[in-house]
C-alpha cells in the first residue's frame, strides 16, 4: 500500500500568530483526553522555531496536523507487526520531497515543522519513561501494576517545559499502583521487539509494540492518564494513516524530518557524503583531486618520512607570558603513527558535531613542515582522507594582501596556489557541510603582517566582503565556515604561535634520524642518475661530524647533497667543508662567478632588510636592477613561490636568507662597530634593535668574519670589497673574548659555543672552551643533535672534568651516548626513562665499556619526585639494578641508587596518597639515603604504617626525616613513636601540622625518652592541648613547637 501528497495540495495557512490564539481557544487536548487532536490553523513561522516553542500551543498539534490531514480517494494502510513490511512506496515519496523542495516557502516551513518533530520525541520525559517502563518487563515475570504519570505531565501539554521547569522526581519516577484502572503486562520473549512511536490515529501518549513470537498481536503502553476501553484500539486489524520511517531520514517516522540537505546548519556525517554532490559539485571534486594528486617530480619527490610528535606550548618561565615548546623526553615522546595524514582520520572519531577543529604542526625551519601540508593533499586526492568532501591548502603568504573586497569563496578558490574555477552550486554545497572541508594555511608565521585578527570582537558573515583579516578571524572565532578542519604548519616562535596552545592537536616535526639523513643521501643520487656517487657521497658525510648531526634538518641535508653532487663531478679528491659557513659558501661561490658587479651584496641587504620586518618574500620591482633579479632568478637564490602574484619572489630556504643577511652585516658600511656584537644575540638587552628572527646568522656573521677571507668572503664578493670585514673582526674578537661563558644561560652558551665553532679562530675558541664552569646545567633546554656534537668537541678541547645536567633536554640516545662516552664527563644527570634506554640499548649491542662508564656515572642525587611518572623511573632504576645484582658478569650496586643522600616526594595532597606506597616498596633500595622529606602529601595513617615498616631498612643512614602536615592522627602517631627507637642515626624528625592528639604526642614522647641519639623533634599542631605541649617540652627540651 502507498500514498502520497503534493506540497501543492496543501491549504495556504493563515499567519502564525493568529493560529497561535486559535489553538489558546480550543483549551488543552491533555486535559480534555480526547484521542484525536484538535486542528489547528498554522500559519507562516515567523522568527523560527523557538519562537513556536514558547508559545502556547501545543507542538504536537502541529505534528498531527500534517499527519492526519484528508487523504481522500487513497487507500489506507495496514499496519502489521511484522517489522521489514514496507508500507510505502519510497518512489512516490521522493517525488513528494521533490515537490515540497521545488517550494521555497513550504520547504522552510517542513523544516521547522520537521525541527518540532525531532525535538519534542527526544524529550528526556519520554526517554525516561521508556527506560523505565522496560526495566520492569522481564522474561520471566508478570507484572500486575498500573502506570501513573504525575499530574503535571499532563497539565503542561500546550507549552513543552524546560528541563530547568520540571519537577526534580520527575526524572526518576517509578510506576506505582493504581486503583482506577490497571493494564495486564504479559511476558515478552527474547527476540526483537518493534516500538512504533507516535501512530496519527493513536490516542496521544500511546505506544504499540509487537513482539515476534508472542501470542498476542500488540502490545499498547500509554504515556498520561489512560483512555477509556472505547479508545483503545483493537489488538489486530488496526488500519492507520501513518508513515514509516524514511530511508533518507533514519530515526523519524515523518517524511519530513530533517536531512543534511534540509538544514545546512545542522551537517550530519552519516548522510553528508559524495553520493548526494550534483553535476558540477562532482566535476570540482575530481579537479581537485587532480590538482592535488599530482606527485613532485625529481628530487622534490623524495619521501623520508620524518616522526610527528605530539607537542604542547609552555611558558618559558614564572615570569615569562610567552610559550614555548614543551621538551620531552626522548623516551616519553608520543609519536603519531602514520604521519598527518592518518591522524586526521583518527580524528574524526572523536570530534563533535558543528565544532571546527584546529590541528598545527610546529617545527623549525627546513624540517618539512610544507611538504608534510602537501602530503595531505595528496592524501585526500588518493582517497585516504574520506571525511573530507574538499581539501583547499594555501599558503599564507598569500594572504598578505591590503583591500577590504575579500570573501570565502576568494579564500577557498582564488588566493591559493592554483586559482580554482568553481560554480556557485559548488560554494552552496560547501556552506551547507563545512565538517566536510579541510582548509591548510601553510606558514602560519607569515600571518604577523594580520596580527591583531585572533582578538578581533567578531567575524564576518559568508557573503559579506570584508578585509582578509575580517575573514582570518570568523575562521579562527569558529564563526564561519564553523564546523570545518583547519590544518596549520608554524614555525615554534612568534606572536601568533602562542594562541596555538588552545588548538585542538599539537604536533612537532622532529627531523632526521641518522638513518634517514643517509637514506635522503641515497635517494637524492639515485634520483639525478648518479647511483655510482652514492657511497662516496655517504663518505664524505661521515667524514664531517657537524655536518652530519646539521642533516637532521632536511633543508640543510638537501644543501650537503647538492654540494657532494658540485664536488664529485670535479673529481675524486673532493671534500666537503667542516662548518655551516663553508657549506653555503661553497653553494654560493660559483654562482657568484658570473654575476652582474655587486648583485649577490645587493641580494643580500634585500634578505637582511626583509628579515627585519620578519617577511621572506619581496616584489620584483625591489630589485635595483633588472640584471640583479635576472641572475638572482637564473642561479635559484629567488623563485615564484607557489601561489603567490607574478610579481612576487621569494628565497627558496630560510637558511639562505639567513646567510645572505649575514653576508650583507659583514660587508655593509652601514653599520657601526659599536652596533655589530649586539647581532650575535649573546648577551640579553632590554632593548635591542635586532631581535634575532633570522636566527641563523650570528653562527654565519661570525664564520664569514674569521674565517681565511681567500676562501670565505673573498671567494663570494673578491678581495677588493672585504677591506671592511678586518676592521669589523676586532671588533667581534674583542667583544669574544670578554664574554664570561659562566655567566650565560644555556641557549646563550650553546650559541657561543656554535659561533666559536664557526669561526674557526683559535684564540677565540681556546678562550670559550677555558672558561666553561665544570659544572654545566643544561635543565630544561633542548639540545639537538648539532648542539651535542659541538659540546662535546668543547668539552674534550677544555682538557678537565666535568659534571652535566641534561634533564628535560629532549637529547636522542645518540647524542646522550656520545657525551657519557666522553672520559672528561665524571658525573651526568639525565631522564630516568632515557637513561635505562641509552643502558639497554649498549648492552644489546655489546658494547660493555661503554655501558659501564654510562652506570658508574649516572647520578640522581638529589632526587625529587614530582609526578607518578618519576616514582616509576625510580622504580625502574631500582629494577635495573636488581636485575643488574642478579647477572653473573655484572655485580655490586648501581651507583646512582647507591649514593643517593636526598629524596623529596612532593606529589601534593591529592596525587601523594595514591603515589606513596609505590614509594614505600623501594624505599630499603637506598641504603645511603640521609634526607626523606615527605611534606603535605596526605599519606595518613595508613601511608604512616607502610612508612614504619619501610624504616629499620634506613635506621643506619636516615639522618632528617620530614612529615610535615600528612593528616596523620593517633594510629599513625603510634605506629611512628614504635619504629623511633631502631633509628640510631636519625637527627631530626618533623611531625608538624599533623592531627594526632594528646595521646599520640605522649607516645611520641615516650618514644622519645628512648632515643639519646635524636637531636629535635618539631611537634606542634593545632589538635595538641598547648598545655600538653608545654608539659612535654618541660620534661624533654628536644620536643620544638616552633
Amino acid at each position: 500500500m502507498t500514498r502520497g501528497r503534493a506540497a501543492t495540495d496543501l491549504p495556504r495557512p493563515q499567519s502564525w500568530r493568529e493560529g497561535e490564539a486559535t489553538s489558546s481557544a480550543r483549551g488543552s487536548r491533555g486535559n480534555s483526553g480526547s484521542s484525536q487532536c484538535a486542528i489547528m490553523e498554522v500559519g507562516p513561522l515567523e522568527g523560527g522555531y523557538l519562537e513556536l516553542l514558547n508559545s502556547d500551543a501545543d507542538p504536537l498539534c502541529l505534528y498531527h496536523f500534517y499527519d492526519q490531514m484528508d487523504l481522500a480517494g487513497e487507500e489506507e494502510i495496514e499496519l502489521y507487526s511484522e517489522p521489514d513490511t514496507d508500507t510505502i512506496n519510497c518512489d512516490q515519496f521522493s517525488r513528494l520531497l521533490c515537490d515540497i523542495e521545488g517550494d521555497e516557502e513550504t520547504r522552510e516551513a517542513y523544516a521547522n515543522i520537521a525541527e518540532l518533530d525531532q525535538y519534542v520525541f527526544q524529550d528526556s520525559q519520554l526517554e525516561g519513561l521508556s527506560k523505565d517502563i522496560f526495566k520492569h518487563i522481564g522474561p520471566d515475570e508478570v507484572i500486575g501494576e498500573s502506570m501513573e504519570m504525575p499530574a503535571e505531565v499532563g497539565q503542561k501539554s500546550q507549552k513543552r517545559p524546560f528541563p530547568e521547569e520540571l519537577p526534580a522526581d520527575l526524572k526518576h519516577w517509578k510506576p506505582v499502583p493504581s486503583s482506577s484502572s490497571s493494564l495486564s503486562c504479559l511476558n515478552l520473549p527474547e527476540g526483537p521487539i518493534q516500538f512504533v512511536p507516535t501512530i496519527s490515529t493513536l490516542p496521544h501518549g500511546l505506544w504499540q509494540i509487537s513482539g515476534a513470537g508472542t501470542e498476542v498481536s500488540s502490545i499498547f503502553i500509554y504515556h498520561g492518564e489512560v483512555p477509556q476501553a472505547s479508545q483503545v484500539p483493537p489488538p489486530s486489524g488496526l488500519t492507520v494513516h501513518g508513515l514509516p520511517t524514511s530511508p533518507d531520514r533514519p530515526g523519524s517516522t515523518s517524511p519530513f524530518a530533517p536531512s543534511a540537505t534540509d538544514l545546512p546548519s545542522m551537517p550530519e556525517p552519516a548522510l553528508t557524503s559524495r553520493a548526494n554532490m550534483t553535476e558540477p559539485v562532482e566535476q570540482f571534486y575530481r579537479s581537485l583531486q587532480d590538482t592535488y594528486g599530482a606527485e613532485p617530480a625529481g628530487r622534490d619527490g623524495i619521501l623520508v618520512e620524518v616522526d610527528l610528535v605530539r607537542a604542547r606550548l609552555e611558558r618559558s618561565s614564572s615570569k615569562s607570558l610567552e610559550r614555548e615548546l614543551a621538551t620531552p623526553d626522548w623516551a616519553e615522546r608520543q609519536l603519531a603513527q602514520g604521519g598527518l595524514a592518518e591522524v586526521l582520520l583518527a580524528d574524526k572519531e572523536h570530534r563533535r558535531p558543528r565544532e571546527t577543529r584546529v590541528i598545527a604542526v610546529l617545527g623549525k625551519a627546513g624540517q618539512g613542515k610544507s611538504y608534510w601540508a602537501g602530503a595531505v593533499s595528496r592524501a585526500w586526492a588518493c582517497g585516504r582522507l574520506p571525511q573530507y568532501d574538499f581539501v583547499f591548502s594555501v599558503p599564507c603568504h598569500c594572504l598578505n594582501r591590503p583591500g577590504d573586497a575579500y570573501g570565502l569563496q576568494d579564500l577557498l578558490f582564488s588566493l591559493g596556489p592554483q586559482p580554482l574555477v568553481a560554480a556557485d552550486e559548488v560554494f552552496s554545497h560547501i556552506l551547507k557541510r563545512p565538517d566536510r572541508v579541510l582548509l591548510i594555511l601553510d606558514a602560519f608565521e607569515e600571518l604577523e603582517a594580520q596580527d591583531g585578527f585572533l582578538h578581533s570582537t567578531c567575524g564576518p558573515a559568508p557573503a559579506e566582503p570584508c578585509s582578509l583579516r575580517g575573514l582570518l578571524a570568523g575562521l579562527f572565532q569558529k564563526k564561519l565556515l564553523r564546523g570545518c578542519t583547519l590544518l596549520l604548519t608554524a614555525r615554534p616562535r612568534g606572536r601568533l604561535v602562542q594562541s596555538l596552545s588552545k588548538a585542538d592537536a599539537l604536533f612537532e616535526l622532529s627531523g632526521f634520524s641518522m638513518e634517514q639523513a643517509q637514506a635522503y643521501v641515497m635517494r637524492y643520487f639515485e634520483s639525478s642518475g648518479m647511483t655510482e656517487h652514492q657511497d662516496r657521497a655517504l663518505t664524505l658525510l661521515r667524514d664531517r661530524p657537524l655536518l652530519l648531526s646539521h642533516s637532521h634538518s632536511p633543508t640543510l641535508c638537501r644543501a650537503v647533497c647538492q654540494l657532494s653532487e658540485a664536488l664529485l663531478e670535479l673529481g675524486e679528491d673532493a671534500k666537503l667543508p667542516s662548518t655551516l659557513t663553508g657549506l653555503y659558501v661553497g653553494l654560493l661561490g660559483r654562482a657568484a662567478l658570473n654575476s652582474p658587479p655587486g648583485a649577490l651584496a645587493e641580494l643580500a641587504k634585500l634578505a637582511w632588510e626583509l628579515g627585519r620586518r620578519h617577511q621572506s618574500t619581496l616584489q620584483e620591482d625591489q630589485f635595483p636592477s633588472a640584471d640583479v633579479r635576472t641572475w638572482a632568478m637564473a642561479k635559484g637564490l629567488v623563485q615564484h613561490p607557489p601561489g603567490a602574484a607574478e610579481s612576487e619572489l621569494a628565497f627558496p630556504s630560510f637558511l639562505l636568507q639567513c646567510f645572505l643577511g649575514a653576508l650583507w652585516l659583514a660587508l655593509s658600511g652601514e653599520i657601526k662597530d659599536k652596533e655589530l656584537p649586539q647581532y650575535l644575540a649573546l648577551t640579553p638587552r632590554k632593548k635591542r634593535p635586532y631581535d634575532n628572527w633570522l636566527e641563523g646568522v650570528p653562527r654565519f656573521l661570525a664564520g664569514l668574519i674569521f674565517q681565511p677571507r681567500a676562501r670565505c668572503l673573498g671567494a663570494l664578493v673578491g678581495p677588493s670589497a672585504t677591506a671592511l670585514a678586518d676592521r669589523k673582526q676586532k671588533v667581534l674578537a674583542r667583544y669574544l673574548k670578554r664574554l664570561q661563558p659562566g655567566t650565560l644561560r644555556a641557549r646563550q652558551l650553546l650559541e657561543l659555543l656554535h659561533c666559536a665553532h664557526e669561526a674557526e679562530e683559535a684564540g677565540i675558541w681556546q678562550h670559550v672552551v677555558q672558561e666553561l664552569p665544570a659544572r654545566l646545567s643544561f635543565l630544561g633546554t633542548r639540545l639537538t643533535p648539532p648542539d651535542a656534537h659541538v659540546l662535546g668537541k668543547a668539552l674534550e678541547a677544555a682538557g678537565r672534568d666535568f659534571s652535566l645536567d641534561l634533564r628535560s633536554t629532549g637529547i636522542c640516545p645518540s647524542g646522550l651516548g656520545s657525551l657519557v662516552g666522553l672520559s672528561c664527563v665524571t658525573r651526568f644527570r639525565a631522564a630516568l626513562s632515557d637513561t635505562v634506554v641509552l643502558w639497554e640499548s649498549l648492552r644489546q649491542h655489546g658494547e660493555t665499556k661503554l655501558l659501564q662508564a654510562a652506570e658508574e656515572k649516572f647520578t640522581i642525587e638529589p632526587f625529587k619526585a614530582k609526578s607518578l611518572k618519576d616514582v616509576e623511573d625510580l622504580g625502574k632504576l631500582v629494577q635495573t639494578q636488581r636485575t643488574r645484582s642478579s647477572s653473573e658478569d655484572t655485580a655490586g650496586e648501581l651507583p646512582a641508587v647507591r649514593d643517593l643522600k636526598k629524596l623529596e616526594f612532593a606529589l601534593g595532597p591529592i596525587s601523594g596518597p595514591q603515589t606513596f606506597p609505590k614509594l614505600v616498596q623501594i624505599l630499603t633500595a637506598f641504603s645511603s639515603l640521609q634526607h626523606l622529606d615527605l611534606s603535605q602529601n596526605n599519606i595518613t595513617d595508613l601511608g604512616a604504617y607502610k612508612l614504619a615498616e619501610a624504616l629499620p631498612s634506613l635506621a643506619a643512614s636516615l639522618l632528617r626525616l620530614s612529615l610535615y602536615n600528612n593528616c596523620i592522627c593517633d594510629v599513625g602517631a603510634e605506629s611512628l613513636a614504635r619504629v623511633l627507637p631502631d633509628m640510631v642515626s636519625l637527627r631530626v624528625m618533623d611531625v608538624q601540622y599533623n592531627k594526632f592528639t594528646a595521646a599520640g604526642a605522649q607516645q611520641l614522647a615516650a618514644s622519645l625518652r628512648r632515643c639519646p641519639h635524636v637531636e629535635t623533634l618539631a611537634m606542634w599542631t593545632p589538635t595538641i592541648p598547648f598545655s600538653v605541649q608545654e608539659h612535654l617540652q618541660q620534661q624533654d627540651s628536644r620536643i620544638s613547637l616552633r
